[in-house]
């Protein structure tokens, strides 16, 4: 299952940052190579469900991008990172 589908009584409770997009990102990877597996060996009716998967992720980082929410910056390491010039 797709690690966006939360049922609907713990949705917004989720907070969205690098990590989470990150492992959105590597599973779309996955459904991706899946997906063209499955029809490689022409079997287009198993795939279906990866690809609705897929477009269930897409859309929702597509909303996460349009909302323009900030994600949470990963801790960093040192004070250097944070100086400008």
């Amino acid at each position: 299952m797709s690690v966006v589908f939360v049922p609907k009584r713990q949705r917004g409770k989720a907070q969205i940052n690098q990590e989470t997009i990150q492992r959105l990102l590597d599973e779309n990877d996955q459904l991706v190579r899946c997906i063209t597996e499955y029809l490689q060996k022409g079997r287009a009716a198993e795939c279906v469900q990866y690809q609705q998967i897929l477009h269930r992720n897409i859309v929702y980082l597509g909303t996460i991008a349009d909302a323009g929410t900030e994600i949470q910056p990963e801790t960093q390491t040192s004070d250097d990172t944070n100086r400008i010039g």
